[in-house]
């Protein structure tokens, strides 16, 4: 395995547009003519439907526009305050383990936000990053959707920053019905997206104990 390549783009980027470039990325890695891709970037206010999206859970379908996707997962929601990752990863290379990736995109973000002095944390039977708000309140802050296709990842993480969390309210995120979302302000905690990227980047290095490139802004996979 070689050095991974870090990319952001500094304007919001359209969902189209991104899935086609992860799957370029994709075959690209896949042929040996691209290294391994992180790409960091928010995207316009949107609903995403994963592959286990329940009808029932789009509450205010005219409220964004609503995305069908490959990745594993329901709906969730995207948009500005919240850094999207895409990981596009050669799994083949690192030992085909789709729950070990997924367990490893966990950890990630834990340390991620243990870097602002937040702890979060994993719950058994619901995916994605969760903050104990106290007397049995619980939130979620990170969410994970993954697809693999022969062996190469696609999609990946999406960190809530500073999001308008009232957008939450035309979906049952991930389909989860008795919990919140929250993000790093809500937690009291202001940080702006270059130090996110900085965080990121440095608990993925730790995480997947890998060597990265330089980040480079306002770049395409």
């Amino acid at each position: 395995m070689g050095e991974i390549e870090w990319r952001i783009s500094d304007a919001p980027i359209p969902y189209r547009e991104a899935e086609a470039a992860m799957e370029a990325r994709v075959e690209a890695i896949r042929a040996g003519t691209a290294p391994e891709l992180v790409w960091l970037l928010e995207h316009p206010p949107l609903y995403t439907a994963g592959t286990s999206a329940r009808r029932d859970d789009l509450i205010e379908p005219g409220l964004f526009p609503v995305y069908q996707t490959g990745r594993g997962g329901q709906f969730t929601y995207h948009g500005p305050g919240q850094r999207v990752a895409y990981v596009m990863l050669d799994l083949k290379a690192r030992g085909a383990d789709v729950r070990a990736y997924v367990h490893d995109l966990e950890e990630w973000l834990i340390r991620t936000l243990a870097r602002f002095n937040v702890k979060g944390e994993r719950r058994a039977g619901r995916v994605g990053i969760w903050i104990d708000e106290g007397g049995g309140r619980e939130s979620k802050i990170a969410a994970i959707g993954v697809r693999i296709r022969h062996w190469v990842s696609l999609h990946g993480v999406s960190l809530n920053i500073d999001p308008d969390l009232g957008h939450y309210r035309g979906i049952v995120a991930c389909g989860v019905h008795d919990h919140g979302v929250t993000s790093l302000a809500a937690q009291g905690i202001i940080a702006s997206i270059p130090e996110v990227d900085a965080a990121l980047k440095a608990a993925f290095g730790e995480v997947f104990a890998v060597d990265t490139h330089p980040m480079s802004a306002a770049a395409r996979p």
